[in-house]
C-alpha cells in the first residue's frame, strides 16, 4: 500500500509499506519521520490519498515539481468525464497543481506529441495501438492497457426512426433517405476506424452484400472526434451517432446495443473482428497503417519529455488504483484487471508495484 502525505511545510511525502519485513519502515520509523519533518496529516481536508498496488518498499520525497505547477493531459474525447473525475480526486491531494486537460481524437493527441512537438505529462488513448504505432520508442517508453469499451449507436427521442430501431434492423433505419448519421474521422480518432469496422462486421453478420459500402457512402457527417457529434445530435442536425457505449451512457442518450459479433467488445470474437481491415495514416506523410479489428482496449502513458513527470506518475497511480478504477466503472468503462503493460521493464519505479 502506498500512502501519500501532504505536509504543512509544502513537502509531499510518499510513505510506502511492503510485505517484505526486512524493508518495512515500521510505525516507529514512520513516527520519527513525521516528527522530524513536521508533517501534518490533514485527513479532513482530503490530503491523504491511498492507492493500492500490493507491497511497497520504502519512502521518498516527491519533489516540488509534483507539489505544484501544471499537469497537462492529452486524452481521447471519450475519457473526458472519467478523467475529469480522477483529476478532481487528484486535486484533493495536490491542491497546488493546475490540471489542464485537452480532449481530442486519440490519433490527434498522438500527433500533437509526434508531429507538433507539444509537451504533455499524461496521454490517455481510446486505442492502445495508437500509442504503440505512433509514439512507442521515439516518444514513450511504456504503454499501460487499463480499460475496455464497446461500440454502440446513440440517438434521441427526436431521431427519425427512433421508435422502430433495434439491434436487428438499425442498418435499415440508417440507410433511409431521410435519416442522417455521423461518425468520427478514422485518421484522427479510433472511433472513426472502429465505425468502419462495424460496417464490415455487420455485412458479414447480417449477410447483406454491399452493406458496408452503402453505409460508408451515406455517412457525410464526419468530425475529428466522436464527442464532437453530440451537439449535432442534440440539435437534431443528425439522427444517430456511432459512438462508445460509455459516452452514450454518460450523456443520458438512448442507444442501440450491437451484437457481440459487431461491437468490438468480446474477446471470444477476436478472430472475427480481425477480419475487418481499415487503412489509416502512418507515422510519416504518405505512409499508412493497416488497422485490424480487435476487442477495444484503452491505454495511458507518460511521454519521455513530460515536464512534470513525478506529478504524472502520481496521477497515473491514482487512475490505476481502486478509487480510479471505481471512477472508470461508474462512467461505463470496464477496467482490465490486472492492467497489461507494454514495455514493463521501462515502467517508473513508482508504478511497478501494480503489475
Amino acid at each position: 500500500m502506498r500512502l501519500i502525505l501532504w505536509g504543512g511545510t509544502g513537502i509531499v511525502w510518499r510513505i510506502e509499506f511492503c510485505s517484505d519485513r526486512s524493508n518495512l519502515l515500521g510505525l516507529d520509523g514512520l513516527r520519527e519521520l513525521i516528527m522530524a519533518r513536521n508533517v501534518w496529516v490533514m485527513v479532513a481536508l482530503g490530503a491523504v490519498v491511498v492507492a493500492v498496488f500490493g507491497g511497497v518498499t520504502a519512502y521518498r520525497e516527491i519533489t516540488s515539481a509534483a507539489a505544484g505547477g501544471e499537469l497537462v493531459i492529452f486524452h481521447a474525447g471519450s475519457l473526458s468525464v472519467p478523467f475529469g473525475e480522477v483529476s478532481a480526486e487528484f486535486g484533493k491531494a495536490y491542491p497546488d497543481i493546475a490540471v489542464k486537460a485537452e480532449a481530442a481524437g486519440s490519433r490527434m493527441c498522438a500527433r500533437k506529441i509526434s508531429d507538433l512537438g507539444r509537451a504533455c505529462d499524461v496521454m490517455g488513448s481510446a486505442d492502445y495501438k495508437v500509442v504503440d504505432n505512433l509514439l512507442m520508442g521515439d516518444h514513450v517508453d511504456f504503454n499501460i492497457r487499463f480499460a475496455l469499451n464497446e461500440m454502440a449507436i446513440a440517438y434521441t427521442d427526436e431521431s427519425r426512426g427512433s421508435g422502430d430501431i433495434t439491434a436487428e434492423n438499425w442498418y435499415d433505419i440508417l440507410t433511409r433517405d431521410a435519416v442522417a448519421f455521423g461518425r468520427s474521422d478514422p485518421d484522427m480518432d479510433p472511433c472513426g476506424y472502429r465505425t468502419l469496422m462495424v460496417f464490415q462486421l455487420a455485412e458479414k453478420h447480417y449477410e447483406i452484400p454491399g452493406l458496408a459500402a452503402g453505409l460508408g457512402a451515406k455517412d457525410r457527417h464526419i468530425r475529428p472526434k466522436e464527442t464532437d457529434l453530440l451537439a449535432l445530435l442534440e440539435a437534431g442536425e443528425i439522427d444517430y451517432v456511432f459512438i462508445y457505449r460509455s459516452v452514450a451512457s454518460q450523456h443520458g442518450l438512448k442507444m442501440v446495443l450491437l451484437p457481440d459479433e459487431i461491437n468490438l467488445k468480446s474477446q471470444s470474437h477476436a478472430a472475427l473482428y480481425n477480419t475487418a481491415v481499415v487503412e489509416v495514416s502512418g507515422r510519416k506523410p504518405g505512409e499508412t497503417i493497416t488497422r485490424r479489428g480487435e476487442p477495444m482496449v484503452y491505454s495511458v502513458t507518460i511521454p519521455k519529455n513530460a515536464p512534470n513527470r513525478e506529478a504524472a506518475e502520481a496521477w497515473v497511480a491514482l487512475l490505476l488504483s481502486e478509487k480510479g478504477q471505481a471512477i472508470m466503472e461508474r462512467n461505463g468503462q470496464r477496467c482490465m484487471k490486472p492492467a497489461i503493460v507494454d514495455g514493463a521493464d521501462r515502467l517508473p519505479d513508482s508504478l511497478r508495484g501494480g503489475f
